[in-house]
């Protein structure tokens, strides 16, 4: 459940992202205040993230998805650069996520990621 909560927690950081590029400097008060949400909802649902999964781990999906996410929407929605070396480094970045997935232990239930390394 932790990883679905990043998952939601990421794709929060991608919609404020966007939205503060909309709001070109907080210009657009719609967009700024849909940004400011955004972040507030993501960064809630790291924290609760956090309570199963290793703070590296949670915080280096949380960002990587989220760069991710909100490069690639730029080159599809805002017209950003699409150029080979871009589409490149955002695979590798997407290649180091689910590395981390994939090499992270699960957190037996009842257990938090802090006292899982505890001797």
């Amino acid at each position: 459940m932790a990883w679905v909560i990043l998952l939601l927690a990421a794709a929060c950081e991608v919609v404020w992202a966007i939205a503060l590029k909309k709001s070109d400097g907080f210009t657009h008060l719609g967009y700024g205040v849909t940004a400011v949400v955004f972040m507030i909802i993501s960064l809630s649902l790291l924290g609760v993230a956090m309570k199963s999964l290793p703070a590296g781990t949670a915080y280096a999906v949380w960002t990587g998805l989220g760069a991710f996410g909100a490069a690639l929407l730029g080159m599809m929605v805002l017209g950003e650069d699409r150029g080979l070396g871009r589409v490149v480094s955002l695979a590798l970045v997407l290649a180091g996520v689910v590395g981390l997935k994939y090499f992270t232990p699960e957190v037996p239930a009842g257990e938090t990621a802090a006292r899982q390394h505890k001797p």
